[in-house]
C-alpha cells in the first residue's frame, strides 16, 4: 500500500496542475517585475492586472478594494489594523465609539489573536467579548442583537474549518442592520472560496480575507478585500506596490498560480459541482459508519460544507484514530492544523457544547473540489480497512478470529492507567484499576479473545466513578462476581498460566510461585513507598496514574522522577544512517499497535525488518531486555512520540542502549533510501 490518500483539505490543498503550470512558466519566462517599465515588467504587469480583474469578477468586489497578500493572517492582520486605528481615530477626534471587539466563539486563532495584540499596541483597551455559537456552530444572533449597538468591530467566519459549519451571514448582516450598529465588520472567508458563492459588494462586509493553498494554489499567496468605504491602513510600508496598499514586490509565481485557480472557478470544468462533493461526502459518512460502529458525528451534515466531516467514536481518542488512518495512509487531522499540534480538546466543539469526550477525540476529514471517482472510491475502501483493522484487533466487536496475545498490556486515559493481565493458555484475564471510558474497549477485547474475566480489581478504595466503571465492565461481560471485598479482591490467590497473582496490602503481585515477582501494580503509591521486602529489584512497578509516559519503574532505579538522560538518544536521518552502518546488529523496534499493521504494513522500516512491540505491550518486554544481554535498540513509530517514550522508559530503567527515530518513519524511511539492508 503506498499511494496516499489525503482527505485534510481544509488544512492545505493539493496544488492544481494549471496552477503548477501557471507559476512555472512565470518563473522561466514571465519573470520581470511587474513595478519596471520595460517590456519585461509590463508582461509581468498585465499578468498581474489580468489576475485581479478575474478575482474582483468572481468575488464580486465591486468598488472596493482587492489586494495581493502573503494569505489570510496578514489578511487578518491588516483588517484588524484598519478598523482599530479608524476606531482610535474617531476616539481621538471625540467620536462616541463601541465598547466591544466581538468575536464569533469558533473563530480562526488568528482573530482574537491579532485583535489582542493590535488592541493592546494601540492603546484602545477595548473589552474582548467572544459572540456565542449555537449547537448547530451558527452564531447566536439573539446575543448579537443585543450586543451589537456597543460594538466598534464585529469579526465571524463565513465557513469554519474544523466543523463546516456555514455561517448565516445574511442573518448577521440583518441584525447589525436592524440594530442601527456602527460596527465593522470581518468575515473570514478562507473556506469560502470555491465553496459558497461570493457576492461583497452587495454586502456590509468591511473586510474579507482569503489564502490561497486552502483552494489548489500555492502556499504564500492571498488576497485581502476591503469595502470601499471602509478605513485602510498599511500593515506593510516600502516601495508602495499594489497601488501603495501593500508593499514588497508581488509574488508573481504565486499571483499566477492563483489565476489559474480561479480561472478553472470561472470555466467550471476543473472542479466539482456542490451536488458531486455532496454525493461524495454521503459516500465517505456510509463507509465510515460501516467501520466504526457508534461513531458520531459533531456537525450536521445539512449545514456545512459538503467537503468536511468532523467525527468522534467511542472508546477512542484522537491519537489513536490519526494513528489508525496514517498507517493506512489516510491522512486525517484532529482538527485545526495551526492548533493540531497541542493535546487538547476541540475549542470549537466546545463552544458548540460537544460533550467532552467528543471534543477531546474528533477528528476532521476534509477533501476538496478536486475531489473525483477514484479518490473517494479510494478513500472509501481505505475506510472499511481501518474498521476491519480494529475488528481484528478485538478493539470493537467482531466475529474475526483473533491473534491470541498473552501477557500484559496497558491502557491510558489522561494520564490514568488499565492494565490488563492475559493468559492465552487458561483463557483467563484480569482488569486492574478499570476506567469508565475504555468500558466498551476492554470488553470487546476480552469478548472477541474468547477470554473468561477472573476479577476487575482497583489498587485503592473504589470511589463513585471507579467503582461504577467496574460494575459497567463486569455488566457488559455478563459477570457476577461473587465473594469480592471492595476492591473487587476474591480473597484467594489467582492463577494465569504459570504465573499467580496475589496482594499484599494495596499492592498486587504477579510471578512464578517461589520467584520475586516480575510485576507489581502499585497503584497511586510512589516506587520509594513500596516495601522492598515484597518485591525484587527488578521488579516491574506498574502505577495506576503514568502522566509523565513513564510506563513502570523499579526499586533499582534510585531517583525515578529525575530526567532521563537523554544525550545522543535521538537519531535523525544522517544520524541513524551512521548509527546502523557503525551498529549493523542494531534492533528496529516498531512500537505501533497492532491495529496500525492490520490496516497498513507489517512492521519494517525503510525495507529493514522489524521486531513488533506495542508501546501499550511495553512493560511485557522490559524485563527480558534489562537481564538479557544488552543489544542497540531504536525504537520508532508514526510520528517520533511513542518512540520517545518507550526509549526514554529503557533509559531512565538502565538500559543505556536505547535509541529512536526523531520524526518518525516518514523522516527514517526518505533518509534510508540508499542505505543498503543488513545481511
Amino acid at each position: 500500500m503506498t499511494t496516499e490518500i489525503y482527505l485534510d483539505g481544509n488544512a492545505t490543498s493539493a496544488v492544481l496542475p494549471a496552477a503548477i503550470a501557471a507559476a512555472t512558466h512565470v518563473m522561466g519566462e514571465l519573470y520581470g517585475n511587474p513595478s519596471s517599465t520595460h517590456a519585461t515588467g509590463l508582461k509581468a504587469k498585465a499578468l498581474l492586472d489580468s489576475v485581479r480583474a478575474r478575482a474582483r469578477r468572481i468575488l464580486g468586489v465591486g468598488e472596493g478594494r482587492l489586494m495581493f497578500n502573503s494569505g489570510a493572517t496578514e489578511g487578518i492582520q491588516t483588517a484588524v489594523l484598519s478598523a482599530l486605528c479608524a476606531l482610535r481615530e474617531r476616539r481621538e477626534a471625540g467620536e462616541a465609539i463601541g465598547a466591544l471587539l466581538l468575536y464569533g466563539a469558533t473563530e480562526h486563532k488568528a482573530v482574537p489573536e491579532s485583535l489582542a495584540h493590535w488592541n493592546r499596541l494601540l492603546g484602545l483597551n477595548l473589552e474582548l467579548r467572544k459572540l456565542p455559537v449555537d449547537v448547530n456552530g451558527r452564531h447566536d444572533l439573539d446575543v448579537l442583537r443585543a450586543l451589537a449597538p456597543a460594538c466598534a468591530l464585529v469579526c465571524t467566519m463565513a465557513a469554519n474549518n474544523e466543523t463546516g459549519a456555514i455561517s448565516d451571514l445574511a442573518g448577521i448582516e440583518a441584525v447589525l442592520n436592524g440594530t442601527g450598529s456602527g460596527a465593522y465588520w470581518l468575515v473570514d472567508c478562507v473556506q469560502a472560496l470555491g465553496k459558497l458563492k461570493l457576492d461583497l459588494a452587495a454586502t456590509r462586509i468591511d473586510y474579507a480575507p482569503f489564502s490561497g493553498h486552502k483552494l489548489c494554489a500555492p502556499k504564500g499567496i492571498g488576497m485581502l478585500y476591503v469595502r470601499a468605504g471602509a478605513p485602510f491602513t498599511c500593515l506593510i510600508m516600502g516601495g508602495g506596490q499594489e497601488a501603495g496598499q501593500r508593499s514588497g514586490t508581488e509574488n508573481m509565481a504565486g499571483i499566477a498560480a492563483l489565476g489559474a485557480v480561479l480561472a478553472a472557478l470561472e470555466d467550471g470544468r476543473s472542479f466539482c459541482s456542490h451536488e458531486q462533493l455532496t454525493a461524495f461526502r454521503a459516500r465517505l459518512v456510509a463507509s465510515l459508519q460501516l467501520a466504526f460502529p457508534g461513531i458520531v458525528f459533531n456537525m450536521p451534515l445539512a449545514g456545512s460544507l459538503p467537503t468536511t466531516l468532523n467525527f468522534s467514536v467511542p472508546g477512542f481518542a484522537s491519537k489513536e484514530l490519526l494513528d489508525l488512518f496514517d498507517a493506512a495512509r489516510v491522512r486525517v487531522s484532529s482538527g485545526s492544523a495551526c492548533s493540531a499540534a497541542k493535546a487538547a480538546p476541540s475549542y470549537v466543539l466546545e463552544a458548540m457544547q460537544v460533550p467532552q469526550w467528543r471534543s477531546s477525540s474528533a477528528i476532521r476529514m476534509s477533501f476538496g473540489p478536486l475531489a473525483d471517482e477514484a479518490l473517494i472510491a479510494a478513500a472509501c475502501q481505505r475506510i472499511e480497512r481501518c474498521g476491519l483493522a480494529l475488528r481484528s484487533s478485538c478493539l470493537i466487536p467482531s466475529e474475526l478470529a483473533p491473534s491470541p496475545h498473552d501477557g500484559l498490556i496497558q491502557l491510558g486515559v489522561d494520564g490514568a492507567c488499565t492494565w490488563l493481565l492475559t493468559d492465552t493458555a487458561s483463557r483467563s484475564c484480569v482488569v486492574i484499576d478499570a476506567l469508565a471510558p475504555l468500558t466498551d474497549r476492554v470488553a470487546a477485547y476480552v469478548r472477541c479473545q474468547g477470554y473468561t474475566l477472573a476479577a476487575v480489581l482497583h489498587t485503592s478504595l473504589p470511589d463513585d466513578e471507579a467503582g461504577a466503571a467496574r460494575l459497567a465492565l463486569l455488566a457488559a461481560l455478563d459477570v457476577t462476581p461473587a465473594g469480592c471485598d471492595a476492591f473487587g479482591w476474591p480473597g484467594a490467590a489467582l492463577v494465569l498460566g504459570e504465573q499467580t497473582l496475589r496482594r499484599d496490602g494495596l499492592i498486587y503481585l504477579l510471578g512464578r510461585q517461589g520467584a520475586a515477582p516480575r510485576f507489581a501494580f502499585i497503584g497511586a503509591l510512589r516506587p520509594e513507598q513500596v516495601d522492598s521486602a515484597l518485591v525484587g529489584a527488578d521488579t516491574l512497578l506498574c502505577p495506576a496514574h503514568d502522566e509523565h509516559s513513564r510506563i513502570c519503574s523499579t526499586l533499582r532505579v534510585s531517583q525515578p522522577d529525575t530526567a532521563v538522560n537523554e544525550r545522543g538518544m535521538h537519531l535523525d536521518g544522517p544520524g541513524l544512517q551512521q548509527f546502523l552502518q557503525a551498529y549493523p546488529d542494531a534492533l528496529l523496534v516498531d512500537v505501533r499497535e497492532p491495529y496500525e499493521h492490520a490496516a497498513g504494513e507489517l512492521a519494517s522500516f525503510g525495507g529493514r525488518p522489524a521486531l513488533s512491540v506495542p508501546l501499550s505491550r511495553l512493560a511485557g518486554y522490559l524485563g527480558e531486555w534489562l537481564q538479557g544481554v544488552p543489544l542497540p535498540l531504536v525504537f520508532f513509530c508514526r510520528s517520533g512520540n511513542r518512540s520517545t517514550k518507550a526509549a526514554s522508559c529503557l533509559r531512565r530503567l538502565g538500559y543505556a542502549q536505547a535509541w529512536h527515530v526523531t520524526g518518525g518513519m516518514a523522516l527514517g524511511e526518505a533518509m534510508l533510501g540508499t542505505l543498503p539492508l543488513a545481511a
